[in-house]
């Protein structure tokens, strides 16, 4: 842990979490297995592996999409795992999720303005009068135009609907917003825009962001620390990825693909340029 983060409150532990599912033939496929994981106030904590390495799994334990087999995960020290019904209603306007496809997550009949207030809705905090006004906010907040609430979905671009995913996230002024795969289906100039927003919202708000992807190079150049996953196991955790100690951690330094030669290329500095 480095000084920054010995100055910042923790506000989630996630402790000793496994998680398994039962495999077509007998046994089972153990996708979390003992992870712990520390995340403190205003700080971005990446999360990287292949394929299948629980990354994703954890995301959805920690939203409460699936239950772990065993564990606990505490928030403002209370155990989230332990919550049900409405106490665990309310926990989870705090913890927010933007998805890798926005369009996916929308419902197609509403205009932007109704999903972007949709999270407020639910929770009785905004009358049907003043969703125009919150919208148009939320929408300067993420630097969109106002006139979009008034579109669908499918008339905006793959960055704009990422845009209408983090303002929809932040209504609810959440503490920890996850971030699953969200600039990973978007082009690598739209990618920088959308991680140069969220550094300044996170300036401005001081929400923490848990980070999943599969980008080396983007996760070294905007997370403050790095958890390294396989088979389920956090088998490295580190502030440089150009600094890994594990042969796994090498392992996926060295398949990071140039698009320009279309073959293996070198990890060096220029990556995080």
């Amino acid at each position: 842990m480095n000084k920054q983060q010995e100055s910042r409150k923790e506000i989630l532990r996630m402790e000793n979490i496994c998680k398994s599912y039962p495999l077509y033939r007998g046994g089972r496929f153990l996708a979390n297995d003992h992870v712990n994981v520390t995340l403190h106030q205003g700080e971005t904590m990446g999360i990287v592996g292949e394929s299948g390495s629980g990354k994703s799994t954890l995301a959805r334990i920690l939203m409460r999409i699936c239950d772990a087999d065993s564990g606990r995960i505490l928030f403002h020290g209370r155990d989230l795992l332990a919550l049900r019904g409405e106490e665990l209603r309310q926990v989870r306007r705090s913890i927010q999720m933007i998805f890798q496809d926005p369009a996916a997550a929308f419902n197609p009949k509403l205009k932007i303005r109704e999903i972007i207030c949709e999270p407020l809705r639910n929770f009785g905090l905004l009358s049907a009068e003043n969703v125009d006004a919150k919208a148009r906010e939320m929408l300067r907040l993420v630097d969109l135009p106002e006139d979009v609430a008034d579109r669908y979905p499918n008339s905006l671009s793959g960055g704009q609907r990422q845009r209408v995913g983090i303002a929809r996230a932040m209504i609810l002024q959440p503490d920890i917003i996850v971030c699953d795969e969200a600039t990973s289906a978007l082009d690598v100039s739209v990618q920088q825009t959308i991680i140069q927003l969220l550094k300044r919202i996170q300036r401005e708000t001081g929400v923490s962001y848990l980070f999943i992807c599969h980008d080396l190079a983007l996760a070294n150049m905007f997370c403050d620390n790095i958890l390294i996953m396989q088979k389920g196991r956090i088998v490295e955790d580190i502030r440089d990825l150009r600094h890994v100690r594990t042969n796994y951690g090498r392992h996926l330094l060295d398949s990071i693909f140039s698009v320009e030669l279309g073959k293996r290329k070198v990890f060096d500095e220029s990556l995080f340029a």
